[in-house]
């Protein structure tokens, strides 16, 4: 096989994993703006919207440490064609569903598929692409996979409007369909070590730098997670008094700018190794300061602090992902799908939180302020936690051959 060849098979491998992530997140999110449908649907307020939501990031951040394991035993391929199957099998269930059990019935299902997909996609990544590139190519496809976002928001709401919820969903659907048979016909996986795959699940939880990465993951991702999975529209339509086009704007135009900073935060971790954790704590200081004016603004926001919350909320996804290189840096290729196992599932685990404890204390009490008020914990917690494991992580310094720039890995 020529030089071309040898370049164009990791290319093709990672653009079919890309595909696949892509239609994963658009499943992801298909709640969030499809929320106040769902109300009138399923005949639920904001506790059962927050049950469905919940329930989809449990079973997905359940299954992550699981995921992790499989992925290192059974190869990306076979994990990303189930995952795709699955997720088809719920979006039937969720288009075909009058009701709150059938609904929960589909978006447990969707978390299952959901679930399998992006580690998958992590380990083609680091096994097919050169180490110090893995930084770079991590927030790429983490922000590729943010199409997926974008085309559950203003596309959705349209298709929701024109067509109804039934064929829209069933569209869905059709979207892994088309995930699972590009995997069948084009991607190729490299078979793990039999006798040490999937074996690290300890190994991989003791290291420090495991567990920043999981901290770091919790304490960046919530927030956007919380605002474009589920109450981002609603906020935006009921308590700021936006139409449903703006808000699907504005939930478009943080996915773009998400997209825009990914790459860059990416170079920058992969650049300055020394300096991920202060990124990370940037990241949670400057979206706790956005929500405060937010929510301490009388009245509804004016136009440019909720475009300032939305520019800072950008910020999430990328940040999060620096976790999923604390996971490469920190171990060895046999358990790198457990060790970002680890990392998703905190990340999951804080958004599952967060989701659940707003629709509560919007049904309870009535008020968005005091709802997004719940963040404050969860971001003081992982700021503590990152600066704990960042110490204990520079202790144990990975050895020259887990690391591809030896003596640059601190966090």
């Amino acid at each position: 096989m020529g030089a071309f060849g040898i370049v164009r098979r990791p290319l093709t491998f990672w653009i079919v994993g890309v595909l696949a992530y892509i239609v994963a997140v658009f499943h992801r999110q298909s709640l969030g703006v499809s929320a106040i449908d769902a109300t009138a649907r399923f005949g639920i307020g904001a506790t059962g919207l927050s049950l469905l939501a919940m329930l989809q990031l449990l079973v997905y951040a359940t299954m992550q440490i699981p995921v992790g394991v499989l992925v290192d035993r059974l190869g990306s391929r076979k994990m990303i064609i189930i995952g795709a199957a699955v997720m088809a099998a719920g979006q039937v269930v969720f288009a075909l569903a009058d009701g709150l059990l059938g609904a929960v019935a589909g978006r447990v299902l969707i978390g299952s598929g959901d679930a399998l997909t992006f580690i998958s996609v992590i380990r083609i990544v680091n096994l097919w692409f050169p180490a110090r590139r893995n930084p770079l190519i991590v927030q790429i496809t983490a922000q590729l996979g943010q199409v997926g976002a974008i085309v559950s928001a203003v596309p959705l709401i349209s298709s929701l409007h024109s067509y109804g919820w039934t064929p829209t969903f069933l569209g869905a659907a059709a979207l892994s369909v088309l995930v699972l048979v590009s995997a069948v016909i084009l991607l190729r996986d490299r078979r793990p070590d039999a006798t040490t795959a999937g074996m690290g699940v300890r190994a991989a939880w003791a290291h420090p730098g495991t567990r920043l990465g999981m901290w770091t993951h919790a304490a960046t991702q919530c927030s956007s997670a919380a605002f474009t999975m589920l109450w981002g529209y609603p906020y935006l339509v009921e308590s700021q008094g936006l139409s449903p086009h703006a808000a699907g704007l504005l939930i478009t135009m943080l996915t773009v700018l998400s997209m825009t900073a990914g790459p860059l935060l990416g170079y920058l971790a992969g650049r300055f190794p020394f300096h991920r954790s202060r990124m990370v704590l940037i990241v949670i200081g400057a979206t706790a300061a956005a929500w405060t004016a937010v929510l301490l603004w009388p009245g509804h926001a004016p136009q440019w602090v909720l475009v300032l919350l939305v520019v800072v909320l950008a910020t999430n996804g990328p940040g999060s992902a620096i976790g999923f290189d604390y996971a490469r840096t920190f171990n060895p290729t046999e358990r790198i799908g457990v060790a970002t196992g680890i990392v998703n599932s905190g990340g999951f685990a804080a958004s599952m939180t967060v989701i659940a404890t707003v629709g509560v204390l919007v049904d309870l009490v009535g008020d968005y302020r005091w709802a997004f008020a719940v963040q404050y914990p969860i971001w003081l917690l992982g700021a503590v936690q990152v600066v704990r494991y960042r110490v204990r992580a520079r202790r144990l310094q990975p050895a020259p051959t887990l690391n591809p720039n030896p003596g640059t890995a601190s966090a």
